[in-house]
């Protein structure tokens, strides 16, 4: 059964990564592995457990004074680690609910054009620029799924041909993972580290910042000697389906800004959990909407209610959080992590190389997965702690390197990040050309904030 619990955990995977051929949402399979690990789990509970592999058990039957019985296996996973995990889970979804919702109340006020409309230039390597540090600084305020919808949108009114559209939109997936990586609410997985107690956002923001900036500018160096050229711009209809004034755009785009900065300056004051702060965010902006909307028509006013844009977030994308997190609960709660984290330490026994390990096996497998397997399998380590377990504690070198690798190492294939999906869905980006055209860059960008973090922290 133990074995079971792998075996189920790396087909539903296989079926995640073949999204595409096999024509099944990514979703659906993660929510399937997310059950069927729980359900193997309870099944063979008592065989499993035996096997002296879940820390958790160890330390639920010693403070209960329990013996190791089918029933107080299944009291176990049923009444405490199902619950626990659960809890857990839904901090980040809700989190991610409350962001996405914002995010969309921008977009459907048309927010976003008091940006994009200030972009006029058609040098490619001037554009190049420009578009790379906006999408990195928009994705640490944003998040880099979202700020790749957002911009792709603005390359298709930008760029005409499609090869040059498919070259910049591939740029913005690797600035949007680069600037996802350094900020606190940038990514999924800087949100699950900071959630988690890894990391706190100041420490978050100084220490990856640089060698996230440089995993950009890197690339950035290189194709201003090798791009050249103009862009043409298609042909564009004038915008009449503005809903609402551009007083209203602005205001609004401010507003989702300082709603979602306000989510670290709410958890530093209150000490209350992040999600609490976005759901605070979202209802002061939903309050605020219906108030400057009241006098408009109620077609007009029905289309940019909150609750109208509730319907258009990313759903499947939350179910598929949902799911792979479940599933890798189950492996945490049965032990396989725990594993997992001792054939590590003895074969690679560096903080660093296990952390650039896990940047490249994310440009594979999905990176939310990777962190929260790295999560289970290496507790905080208290404060004061020397030697080895020292890069353990919070803010420690081997979490906020974490965030960093597996931030930007998804940016090596197409399929490795929800940035890249997002633009390959899009723009219908071939695996192919991204493969001989962009992964390399993003290799060289990898490596080089990489080399410069472990300069900084290790040598330094």
């Amino acid at each position: 059964m133990f074995l079971l619990m792998v075996a189920v955990f790396v087909l539903g995977y296989l079926a995640i990564a073949l999204e595409h051929p096999l024509k099944v949402d990514k979703a659906a399979s993660a929510l399937i592995i997310g059950t069927l690990c729980w359900v193997v789990y309870i099944i063979g509970s008592k065989q499993i457990l035996s096997l002296g592999f879940s820390h958790a058990w160890e330390s639920f039957s010693q403070s209960n004074n329990v013996w190791l019985t089918i029933q107080a296996a299944h009291e176990f996973i049923v009444e405490r680690e199902i619950i626990h995990h659960l809890g857990e889970i839904a901090e980040i979804l809700f989190f991610l609910m409350g962001a996405m919702t914002i995010v969309e109340m921008v977009d459907q006020h048309n927010g976003f054009k008091a940006i994009t409309d200030k972009i006029t230039t058609a040098n490619k390597v001037k554009l190049l620029w420009i578009l790379s540090f906006l999408t990195f600084f928009m994705s640490a305020l944003l998040d880099n799924l979202t700020t790749t919808i957002v911009l792709v949108a603005l390359l298709r009114k930008l760029i005409d041909d499609k090869q040059t559209r498919w070259f910049f939109a591939s740029m913005v997936v690797l600035a949007a993972n680069a600037g996802g990586a350094w900020s606190p609410i940038g990514d999924v997985t800087t949100i699950m580290l900071w959630i988690g107690g890894q990391v706190t956002a100041a420490n978050i923001v100084a220490g990856v910042f640089i060698p996230s900036l440089i995993c950009v500018v890197v690339p950035l160096v290189i194709l201003s000697f090798t791009l050249k050229g103009n862009i043409e711009r298609p042909v564009v209809e004038e915008d009449s389906s503005d809903l609402t004034s551009a007083n209203k755009q602005t205001l609004m785009l401010i507003l989702g800004v300082a709603g979602l900065l306000l989510v670290p300056l709410f958890k530093t004051t209150t000490h209350l959990p992040p999600y609490m702060g976005m759901l605070l965010s979202l209802g002061i902006i939903w309050v605020i909407s219906e108030i400057i909307h009241k006098d408009l028509d109620a077609e007009t006013k029905n289309k940019l209610r909150v609750t109208a844009v509730l319907r258009k977030i990313d759903m499947p994308t939350i179910l598929f959080f949902l799911g792979i997190l479940s599933a890798v609960a189950a492996l945490q709660s049965a032990g396989h992590l725990n594993l997992l984290s001792q054939y590590l330490d003895k074969h690679l026994g560096n903080i660093f190389l296990i952390d650039l390990a896990i940047g490249v096996l994310s440009s594979i497998v999905d990176n939310v997965p990777l962190v929260a397997g790295a999560m289970g399998m290496y507790p905080i380590a208290d404060m004061g702690t020397s030697g080895y377990l020292a890069s353990f504690v919070q803010d420690g070198e081997f979490w906020k390197f974490l965030a960093y690798t597996a931030g930007t190492g998804g940016s090596m294939l197409i399929i490795g990040s929800a940035a890249g999906v997002a633009a390959m869905g899009l723009e219908k980006i071939d695996f192919i050309w991204y493969l001989k055209k962009i992964s390399w860059l993003a290799l060289i960008g990898y490596l080089a904030g990489a080399a410069y973090y472990y300069f900084e922290f290790a040598i330094l």
